[in-house]
């Protein structure tokens, strides 16, 4: 954001997933339409809002919340709509409107991603697979995983998760408004626990201090490719044993590892990551 405000833009920060965030983004956008009313046409006047985005980076889930939001302030009737959200890049095939805010009327249009032809190297190829930009289909999901273990072990986000470090967290649950009360509660919830399913909170935690111990006890230098690459090695072994992947081929295994892993990262279960270096006004 401050990059942004550097080039006289401006930006706003959203989670679309919190209606305060969302509200806050509503306004901006009512305030910029504002400015373009025309004072004589004040109770007829639409505006129509366009979102547009490379593939996967929450376009329709911004125009659900903007649209789910926006008719409860106004209290608008009738059925909501709901624009298709997907993990998958490409979902979006058409243009839809929803409408977002009443006096004046604005509506937000929902597109299809838009992506250029030509990727100018193979590490913003790496970065769009990472994200989910570009499907799965055009590279090795293994070798993706290992790019973001690369990023991963490269930054500080693991040392986050340093409290993780504890036999006695196996059974740590996320979300403290969902964790059981009683005993009884918490025995059935652990019953419960397909504990093949990445997906499941006690496994996150454990993949989290997985990582954090497989990096933190590393003494070679993670700088060095070579000793990278065994340390990525290292993490796939220990992350088999996590997800409870047991395979007689060792690169299926490693497969189904990847596929988990991308799935934990993309959905925001194992931290946040910039992955460009913000280009700096030096005037």
């Amino acid at each position: 954001m401050d990059y942004f405000s550097e080039m006289n833009c401006i930006s706003c920060g959203v989670n679309a997933h919190n209606k305060d965030s969302i509200r806050q983004f509503l306004s901006l956008i009512q305030r910029q339409v504002g400015k373009l009313k025309r004072t004589d046409h004040a109770n007829k006047f639409t505006a129509t809002v366009m979102l547009i985005g490379i593939p996967n980076v929450g376009k329709s889930a911004l125009a659900n919340a903007l649209h789910q939001v926006g008719r409860i302030s106004a209290a608008e009737k009738g059925k909501l709509k709901h624009a298709t959200v997907s993990p998958e890049p490409g979902e979006t095939k058409d243009i839809r409107s929803y409408k977002i805010a009443s006096h004046p009327n604005i509506y937000v249009l929902d597109t299809p991603a838009v992506l250029s032809p030509k990727v100018p190297d193979i590490d913003v190829l790496s970065k769009l697979l990472l994200t989910g930009a570009i499907g799965d289909c055009l590279a090795e999901r293994k070798e993706t995983a290992q790019y973001f273990l690369a990023i991963h072990n490269s930054s500080g986000q693991y040392k986050k998760w340093a409290k993780l470090s504890n036999k006695d967290s196996d059974w740590v649950f996320l979300n403290s408004a969902t964790e059981c009360s009683t005993t009884s509660g918490l025995r059935m919830k652990q019953k419960n626990q397909i504990h093949t399913d990445h997906t499941q909170d006690d496994v996150v935690q454990v993949v989290r201090r997985t990582l954090y111990e497989t990096v933190s006890s590393f003494e070679g230098n993670i700088r060095c490719e070579v000793e990278m690459e065994a340390l990525i090695a290292r993490q796939f072994t220990a992350l088999q044993e996590v997800f409870h992947v047991f395979t007689e081929s060792e690169e299926d295994a490693h497969v189904m590892v990847a596929g988990k892993l991308l799935n934990l990262f993309r959905t925001g279960r194992l931290g946040h990551y910039i992955f460009d270096n913000l280009p700096r006004n030096t005037h």
